[in-house]
């Protein structure tokens, strides 16, 4: 794969021979993130048309699947041109080179020419922060971590996990351009992103160049973008569609609750909880005789004796109706998560129960 002229990495320009050291430095003697990182520009550098790479299992088991490098150059470019990225820009990856988001820095340096500066993930990436860039990626709690810092990075990308109501209305005062992102792994990160800071902040997703969508039956996202995935894809993510570029991102199908007959949107219920819950929760179904399934809140971290106060904080709440009450609270010690730190509902869940 041809190296842009520009291209440079931690400062240093590179060649195709340059970057193929670098790369076999790192995975012999590097740090954890560095052999990540080494390992995927050796099979970037190779002859193969394709890379394996893993999904985070965010929605399911784990698996790693097989990406076309070519499709891969194209969502670097798609990238670029929306967000009017140029040779020589400056971009932070802190993000884990392990999967997809973290890659993807990696290429969008390669094909767009950029002085990519490559640093271990961690929470807290932005503590050392030497200078100005201007383009970054990180996940919500990196976002969170490093609010006093985000003015250093003139475009920034927030994927991996939902913004939180609270974290968006942080964001909204925020001079620079900060994006929520939509996508997974099969269709190498992001198609779609949203500007939640300063005064055009939206709640509307707009996919990027040569991207459109629609909805299938149940009216889940179906996504058709040839330049970086051959095959329509067809996800189980409720949505409002405004048009075949642009939508609104209701929740889960799989995680829809039909209780007595009514059809209730956790996520959309955890927005509305947010205003008066602190720890991590969710809103989740389980079995029940008379309604078929029962609405109930998993908290984190919560005491038994703390429950009967946040009822009545619930209660007070006057944009819940009387059927989204949760009709039960379950706390939970610790939330299953993924490698990358999203919530596992199912396994947390099921853990829950049986204890």
């Amino acid at each position: 794969m041809r190296i842009h002229r520009q291209f440079k990495l931690n400062g240093i320009s590179l060649t195709y021979e340059g970057l193929y050291e670098v790369a076999s430095s790192w995975v012999k003697e590097g740090k954890e993130f560095e052999v990540h990182a080494g390992d995927f520009l050796l099979d970037w550098l190779s002859p193969t048309t394709h890379v394996q790479v893993n999904t985070s299992g965010s929605t399911g088991q784990p698996k790693s699947i097989s990406l076309r490098k070519e499709h891969m150059v194209n969502s670097a470019l798609a990238t670029g041109s929306f967000f009017k990225i140029k040779s020589g820009a400056r971009a932070l990856l802190c993000l884990s080179p392990s999967y997809i988001a973290g890659k993807m820095m990696l290429v969008r340096a390669m094909v767009l020419g950029l002085s990519l500066d490559v640093i271990e993930p961690s929470s807290h990436p932005l503590d050392d922060l030497l200078g100005n860039y201007d383009f970054a990626a990180m996940v919500p709690l990196q976002v969170q971590n490093g609010l006093t810092e985000l003015h250093h990075i003139k475009t920034l990308l927030i994927g991996g996990a939902a913004v939180s109501k609270e974290l968006a209305a942080l964001l909204l005062k925020e001079k620079n351009s900060i994006f929520a992102t939509y996508g997974m792994t099969e269709t190498i990160t992001h198609i779609a992103v949203k500007k939640i800071s300063g005064p055009i902040a939206s709640d509307t997703f707009e996919v990027l160049p040569e991207v459109s969508v629609s909805q299938d039956r149940r009216g889940c996202l179906v996504i058709n973008a040839p330049k970086v995935c051959r095959e329509t894809i067809v996800t189980n993510d409720l949505v409002e569609l405004v048009d075949d570029t642009h939508f609104k991102w209701l929740g889960r199908y799989d995680n829809v609750i039909n209780s007595g007959g009514i059809k209730l949107i956790p996520e959309q219920l955890e927005e509305k909880l947010s205003t008066v819950i602190k720890n991590r929760f969710f809103i989740a179904g389980i079995p029940d005789e008379r309604l078929g399934e029962k609405m109930i809140l998993v908290i984190e971290g919560m005491k038994d004796e703390e429950k009967q106060q946040l009822y009545q904080k619930i209660r007070d709440l006057k944009s819940l109706r009387k059927f989204e009450m949760p009709r039960e609270i379950i706390s939970s010690e610790q939330f299953k998560e993924t490698p990358t730190g999203k919530i596992q509902r199912s396994k947390t869940l099921s853990t829950v129960l049986k204890s």
